[in-house]
């Protein structure tokens, strides 16, 4: 544990501006000196007391609800001290100053510092005093983030039940088992003079497999619990007037980008976050491809359009919007023309420019204004119209199966993306292990290493292998007060 985790820390742990209530947080070792200073009394342990806030001069700061919770039951393991005050900016500011203020106070009986030390809290720093003092593990903290910055209602309740330990205790039961496979080797390897199988006896391939299968759907549930969080990043693309802004404005419901018949409009892309069943789909409208050197793109539109080439290289899924009234037409052909960049044109950039796992779908637009040959003929992708609102509903339901939401049943819990990839290497360590039991003569020592390998890999999840650094860029992103 760093230095400075020892440090008695205080802030303001509600959001900045001006509400009903206001918080501020203090934990550390020995608030007893605080709490009397800034109460007036010694406070019943864990009971709601109303009282004033002194200042130094026996001043009402301001009235309302004080804590009290003595070590180690409370959110950080260490005495924690919150002063529920009206939620004014200047209220909350004057208590914060009294609490540091109090800390440097000397006591009249030792002549010492009421709490040496006390300073103002980093980000994310109670929550990780919780972790460190064994409260809860790095998952369920990781939780509590995510709970706060959910944006849509099944992402919250996922993330409560991360926080609530379901996530931890499916991490706990692959632990206790693959450390029971490990020490059936390790008693293998330990006493070769021994004339017992013990792997064979054990059935250690048969639990390994299982172990597998637990995994298998573990993983499962972390990669839809990965989609809730991070949500889809889902990028518009096409020709200008192909109804691009038509399409991100159905599909957010609401007015959000400009449409009109002049090519170019959008300058620069519009972001508009919305949800289909639960997963949050952040939307990208971007300015029209064509040509740039056309005399009548201006610089504006020049950067525009790199831009957009930015954001499509950027995305997980790409929305290639087709013009059905141009398909198969004159028209077509001087649109083209005029622009130097039809649809061919850009699927071959497409193709040229996209990493191969990102999905493109090919969306046919204006189907209300269209022919029926020219919607006839559209026979990949979706066919819709952004007026009207037909094909929505399937294109939305396209997007979901493309990134692999297969739908939010009660057990998917929040997760992350490093959750994955270590589920994922677990699963690597496995298989190769399954390789050496299931060979003539297995390499026992291989066969531990591999099981070692994916117990550290587990154990990154819930914090017991977890490197200092990581734990810096994690809490760094949390709120302060947090």
């Amino acid at each position: 544990m760093l230095a400075r985790h020892h440090d008695p820390i205080t802030a303001i742990a509600t959001a900045p501006g001006r509400g009903a209530v206001g918080i501020v947080r203090l934990s550390g070792k020995g608030l007893a000196d605080v709490v009397a200073a800034i109460c007036g009394k010694p406070l019943q342990p864990r009971h709601a007391t109303y009282l004033p806030f002194l200042d130094a001069d026996g001043q009402v700061i301001d009235q309302g609800l004080a804590l009290y919770f003595p070590a180690p039951h409370s959110y950080t393991g260490e005495d924690v001290l919150e002063l529920q005050a009206h939620g004014g900016p200047v209220v909350l500011q004057l208590l914060l100053a009294r609490c540091l203020e109090v800390a440097a106070e000397n006591d009249s009986d030792t002549g010492r510092p009421r709490l040496a030390g006390l300073r103002l809290a980093q980000p994310g720093e109670f929550t990780e005093r919780a972790f460190l003092n064994d409260k809860i593990d790095l998952a369920q903290a990781e939780a509590i983030a995510d709970l706060i910055d959910a944006s849509t209602e099944t992402a919250a309740r996922s993330a409560a039940r991360s926080l609530s330990g379901e996530f931890s205790n499916e991490v706990h039961v692959l632990l206790e088992r693959l450390v029971h496979l490990r020490m059936l080797v390790e008693a293998t390897l330990d006493f070769p003079e021994e004339d017992i199988d013990f792997l064979h006896k054990a059935d250690a391939r048969g639990q390994l497999e299982r172990l597998q299968r637990t995994l298998a759907g573990v993983m499962q549930r972390a990669q839809q619990g990965a989609i809730l969080r991070e949500g889809i990043k889902v990028v518009i693309a096409g020709q200008p007037n192909a109804g691009k802004s038509s399409l991100l404005n159905a599909l957010a419901g609401a007015e959000l980008a400009i449409v009109t018949p002049v090519a170019g409009t959008t300058r620069d892309k519009v972001s508009q976050l919305i949800q289909i069943e639960g997963v949050p789909l952040h939307v990208v409208d971007t300015a029209g491809l064509r040509d740039s050197l056309l005399p009548e793109v201006d610089e504006v539109e020049k950067i525009g359009i790199a831009r957009a080439w930015g954001e499509i290289e950027s995305a997980d899924a790409v929305l290639f919007l087709h013009d059905l009234t141009r398909q198969h037409t004159p028209e077509n052909e001087r649109v083209a023309r005029s622009y130097r960049a039809d649809d061919a044109a850009i699927a071959q950039v497409l193709a040229a420019r996209l990493p191969s796992h990102i999905p493109v779908i090919d969306v046919w637009n204006k189907s209300d204004a269209a022919g029926e040959s020219a919607v006839a003929a559209a026979t990949t992708g979706v066919v819709i119209s952004a007026k009207t609102g037909e094909g929505l509903q399937q294109l939305r339901q396209q997007l979901l199966q493309l990134v692999g939401w297969q739908g939010a049943p009660e057990g998917v819990f929040m997760a992350r993306e490093r959750h994955v990839r270590a589920l994922r290497e677990v699963d690597a360590q496995l298989t190769r292990a399954v390789a050496q039991l299931r060979a003539k003569v297995p390499a026992l020592d291989l066969l531990a290493e591999d099981l070692r390998q994916a117990q550290n890999a587990l154990g990154r999840i819930t914090g017991e292998f977890t490197p200092d650094d990581l734990l810096g860029e994690i809490f760094s992103k949390f709120c302060i007060g947090k």
